[in-house]
């Protein structure tokens, strides 16, 4: 009788986990899944969707890898955030501390890299984060909401080519625009904050959120999302438009995201 296959789940904050565990139940029907949970980041009702789970600081790397370890976890997946505050703001045990000196840059990819190589020393995979959700990948072109104008279409390849430029160099996958000026580039405070100070500056019209992957983007970790959220902070701010790579970026609670691109008037167009 075959190995049932057990998959080890990162579990961030946010719907991604309950998603992915949603999609993954649907198409590897018999696949096990055991969570890896973080303290004030993973939501508590996700132990009811998987066979085991067990909690941990971020930091606590060799703790982690103990319990995916006792449950024959073969595969791992990155899904959901973990703040940035948090990944800043260690409290690392042993085996953290020896994947932290070998770092000569601490950002979210060199981490999440250096994890990626501490599960693959104990005989695990680390999957893409996209595994099972390919129905969460948008093809090109309109997506949903208003159809984009040739204002936003121009300032769309505007802001995909500065924040292009901004993520080869690690500052941030996200830029707000403007009738081709940059309002605000995203960086260490997140794409939320991101979007609130460029409509400020942009006074509340016309404004296009740009979010992009990165030139050389490892999609084991760190794939771009939008959802329910971010149409919220768009809404509450102004923002008309938002623009993302196709086949690249995740959009989840899709049905809540079309609602609000309805209600709001905000349209989401994919390019290639």
């Amino acid at each position: 009788m075959p190995a049932t296959r057990t998959i080890g789940i990162i579990a961030g904050s946010g719907v991604y986990p309950e998603t992915f565990i949603a999609a993954a139940r649907r198409q590897a029907p018999g696949v096990r899944l055991v969570a890896a949970a973080f303290e004030n980041e993973t939501k508590p009702e996700l132990a009811r969707s998987v066979e085991a789970i067990a909690w941990f600081r971020v930091g606590q790397l060799g703790k982690m890898l103990k319990f995916f370890r006792s449950e024959g976890v073969s595969e791992a997946v990155m899904v959901g955030q973990i703040a940035p505050k948090n990944l800043f703001d260690l409290r690392p045990d042993i085996r953290t501390l020896m994947l932290l000196a070998r770092l000569k840059e601490r950002n979210a990819e060199t981490l999440f890299g250096g994890i990626a190589e501490e599960l693959a020393k104990d005989g695990i995979t680390l999957l893409p984060a996209t595994t099972f959700l390919d129905d969460y990948l948008p093809g090109s072109g309109h997506v949903c909401g208003p159809v984009f104008t040739k204002r936003q279409l121009s300032d769309m390849h505007f802001g995909l080519r500065i924040a292009k430029a901004t993520s080869a160099l690690d500052i941030g996958q996200t830029v707000v625009v403007r009738h081709g000026t940059v309002l605000a580039v995203e960086a260490f405070e997140g794409t939320d904050a991101c979007v609130r100070r460029g409509a400020e500056l942009g006074r509340g019209k016309d404004i296009l959120l740009v979010k992009v992957s990165k030139p050389q983007q490892d999609f084991r970790f760190d794939v771009p999302v939008i959802g329910r959220q971010t149409l919220e902070t768009c809404a509450a701010v102004g923002v008309s438009g938002i623009a993302i790579e196709a086949r690249r970026t995740l959009m989840l609670e899709r049905a809540a995201v079309e609602h609000l691109c309805q209600l709001h008037k905000i349209g989401i167009h994919a390019v290639v």
